[in-house]
């Protein structure tokens, strides 16, 4: 069994539930391996330190734990899965003005980010498989596991708003 360490960010029904008796729930319903974030409003953070035989079990049981803990909660994001440069630094241990040497004068084959804005954002499981594909970077398994994870967990949440044709017409188009 690996450790996974991540956070799960949930919106709540209500936003003026007992935020104590949230967090005394969600520890009564399994999620005792999890450090209960209650600070804002109407939403809950989870950082999770769950074992697991994979990344994927460990996150669908954790988010099953908390939704049936928490009827009508809605998971919002799951981390680490968007990251800027600094963040991309301290996951491998190098320095910032390494990381960005690294991309401006890489290979073709840079991660395109997911948002262009400052600072520009990836999904953690791009970078982290071309650091290692492409300049030999030696990454965890277990952190490309839950990178991959949060990224497909992000993405399926974003897939459930979508028009089901509007999708279609994409695949079609960007197939």
């Amino acid at each position: 069994m690996t450790k996974y360490e991540y956070t799960l960010r949930f919106a709540l029904p209500t936003a003026s539930t007992d935020m104590d008796a949230v967090a005394d729930t969600l520890y009564g319903s399994g999620c005792d391996d999890a450090l209960v974030g209650i600070g804002r409003p109407g939403s809950v953070a989870l950082d999770f330190t769950r074992a697991a035989p994979s990344a994927r079990e460990a996150m669908m049981s954790a988010i099953s734990d908390v939704t049936r803990a928490l009827p009508g909660a809605t998971l919002i994001e799951a981390a680490p899965d968007f990251v800027g440069i600094t963040d991309v630094a301290d996951i491998v241990g190098c320095t910032r003005q390494n990381i960005r040497q690294l991309m401006a004068f890489g290979s073709s084959r840079v991660p395109a980010p997911v948002c262009e804005g400052r600072p520009a954002l990836w999904h953690l499981s791009a970078i982290l498989k071309w650091l290692v594909a492409e300049k030999r970077y030696q990454v965890d398994a277990a952190l490309l596991d839950l990178a991959d994870t949060t990224m497909r967990v992000n993405l399926a949440l974003c897939a459930l708003q979508a028009e089901p044709e509007l999708e279609d017409d994409l695949r079609a188009l960007l197939a």
